[in-house]
C-alpha cells in the first residue's frame, strides 16, 4: 500500500567492499551497484514521524527510529529501464509494533533493537543496542560543521562521486520467492540535499559476522539530511524469465 512519512532527521554510513562479498547477498534479478571494484552497504539512521498509509490522517501516524543496511543494486526490467535501488539485508527499531508490522507486509527482516539519540545543533549521537550483539553500532557526526571533506580513506575522489550512492535511491527492491518475482517499491521525497559530514563510528558489529568478519569494509562518505517530507508508492512486482 501506498504510504506517508515524515523525516527529522536521517543519518547514512556508506560503507565500501569488494563486490565478491557482495554479489552473493543479493536475490536473482538484481546485480551490484558499483564504483569500480567495489559495492556498498549503507546504514541509514532515520527519526520516523507520521508513518502511516497514505488513505490514513496525519494524527494516527506513527512515530519511530529506524535503521537499515541495504546493499546499493540495480534491476533491469522486462522493457529494458536500468534501475537504481536498494536491496534491505536488515533493519531495527525501537518500537515493537513497528517491528510486527513491518514484518507483516515487508520482507524487510525488522528487529527491535535498543536506541538512544542525542541531538543537539551541531551533534548527533547514536547508540543502538540489538540481541546477541548482532547489529550494535555506535555513531557520532557533527552535523554543525557542513560540508565536511570525505572520511579518510574513501574509495571515492570527489563529493560528487559520492553523492551518487547518497541514499535513498529511488527504489527499493524486494524478491518474492512464492513467484520468483522483483517488487519494486519507489520512494519519493522533496527538498532532498543531504550535506556530507565527519563521523566517528566506534562501534558497527554487524561487519563482524559472515560474510563480513573476514574483509575491512572502508567507510566512504557519511551524508546527514533534515526535515524531509517522503512517501513510497505501492509496490510493484515484475516476474523474473
Amino acid at each position: 500500500m501506498p504510504v506517508r512519512a515524515f523525516f527529522r532527521h536521517s543519518l547514512v554510513l556508506t560503507y565500501a567492499l569488494p563486490e565478491r562479498v557482495l554479489q552473493p547477498l543479493l536475490p536473482p534479478g538484481l546485480t551490484l551497484d558499483k564504483h569500480g571494484e567495489f559495492g556498498f552497504v549503507a546504514i541509514a539512521m532515520v527519526q520516523t514521524e507520521k508513518l502511516r498509509p497514505s488513505f490514513v490522517p496525519e494524527f494516527l501516524g506513527q512515530d519511530f527510529f529506524l535503521s537499515g543496511y541495504r546493499i546499493f543494486s540495480r534491476f533491469t526490467t522486462r522493457t529494458g529501464k536500468n534501475l537504481r535501488g536498494l536491496r534491505i539485508l536488515r533493519s531495527d527499531t525501537n518500537r515493537t509494533l513497528m517491528a510486527c508490522f513491518g514484518n507483516l507486509l515487508t520482507h524487510y527482516n525488522y528487529r527491535k533493537a535498543k536506541v538512544q539519540v542525542s541531538e543537539s545543533d551541531d551533534r548527533l549521537e547514536i547508540a543502538i543496542e540489538t540481541p546477541n550483539a548482532e547489529a550494535d553500532l555506535h555513531v557520532v557526526a557533527d552535523i554543525g560543521n557542513t560540508p565536511a571533506p570525505l572520511p579518510d580513506g574513501s574509495v571515492f575522489s570527489t563529493p560528487q562521486e559520492a553523492r551518487r550512492f547518497a541514499g535513498p535511491l529511488p527504489f527499493t527492491f524486494d524478491y518474492e520467492s512464492e513467484t520468483n518475482s522483483i517488487v519494486m517499491i519507489k520512494g519519493v521525497r522533496e527538498n532532498w540535499n543531504p550535506e556530507l559530514v565527519s563521523a566517528r563510528v566506534s562501534k558497527a558489529t554487524f561487519f563482524e559476522h559472515p560474510p563480513f568478519r573476514e574483509e575491512t569494509p572502508v567507510l566512504s562518505s557519511v551524508f546527514y539530511v533534515r526535515q524531509i517530507p517522503y512517501r513510497w508508492e505501492r509496490g510493484v512486482r515484475e516476474q523474473l524469465p
